[in-house]
């Protein structure tokens, strides 16, 4: 796959948190991302976690992707300048528009809006509906109660161990960048 064919979907916090090391984070990815040339796919948001990745990505020269629904128009600003903008009707259409346009996916820090997206598409990875790279981005050990949860629904039986497989648990944006280019490579 060529670098200019690489799409990665960043799913993360419409704000920025409490740790200013997430920030650096998504910025690290967003340049990341530009350094490589690969477009990156996200929520179009202009606020948190969101807009820093994007911002980065647009200051390094990269292309992005950014879908967003109507009723969000205001409330995580709607980031129009971007490579592309796309206004859905709703969550599940802008979930879908983005894993549509993505060859990965990294979930960064977030709430219960990114954990949503992070569970529909490892659901759908379990389902055999794709088999894309999934990321956690486990910045200063953020995600580790969910990496605990995951293995909590394998040991309580509620998943099958291969569950735990379908995503990778990376602790830095340079593991991460290596992890897709060994991906993309």
């Amino acid at each position: 796959m060529s670098n200019a064919s690489v799409s990665v979907c960043v799913f993360c916090g419409s704000r920025v948190g409490d740790d200013p090391d997430y920030a650096t984070a998504a910025k690290n990815l967003g340049a990341g991302l530009a350094h490589e040339g690969w477009r990156l796919v996200y929520g179009a948001g202009d606020v948190g976690l969101m807009g820093e990745v994007a911002r980065a990505a647009q200051n390094n020269n990269g292309t992005t992707f950014g879908v967003i629904p109507v009723h969000l128009m205001q409330m995580e600003v709607g980031k129009r300048d971007l490579s592309s903008f796309v206004i859905t009707e709703n969550m599940h259409e802008r979930k879908k528009v983005m894993f549509m346009n993505a060859d990965a996916i990294v979930t960064l820090p977030g709430g219960a809006g990114s954990m949503d997206e992070f569970f529909e598409v490892m659901t759908w990875r379990q389902l055999g509906l794709h088999n894309k790279p999934i990321y956690l981005l486990n910045i200063n050990g953020y995600w580790d109660p969910l990496i605990t949860l995951v293995d909590h629904m394998i040991t309580k039986g509620f998943a099958d161990k291969s569950f735990r497989d379908y995503m990778t648990v990376v602790d830095t944006t340079d593991a991460l960048m290596a992890a897709l280019r060994a991906d993309f490579s």
